[in-house]
């Protein structure tokens, strides 16, 4: 009867061994994923700051580019109409 506890025993042991493994296995799994479920939220951030950023810069860009058409136009038919008269 001893070799059949510490035969059990041993069984219940390997059993303890491998679930742990398992465990130890998946969680390394989740760390993995988790990783990179953070990188890619970064990464996803990065780029919408970046778009922003270039919206801005086009918006501020083309408010120049505006007011630069509007002010030389209005300069150039003033010189005409004084050239004119």
């Amino acid at each position: 009867m001893g070799q059949t506890s510490t035969m059990r025993m041993r069984q219940s042991l390997s059993q303890y061994e491998t679930a742990f493994e398992q465990e130890a296995a998946l969680e390394r799994r989740r760390r993995k994923q988790l990783r990179q479920r953070a990188a890619n939220r970064s990464r996803a951030r990065r780029i919408a700051r970046t778009e922003q950023r270039g919206k801005v810069a086009f918006g501020t860009l083309l408010a120049a580019l505006s007011v630069t058409v509007v002010t030389v136009t209005v300069v150039m038919f003033e010189t005409l109409a004084w050239l004119m008269a």
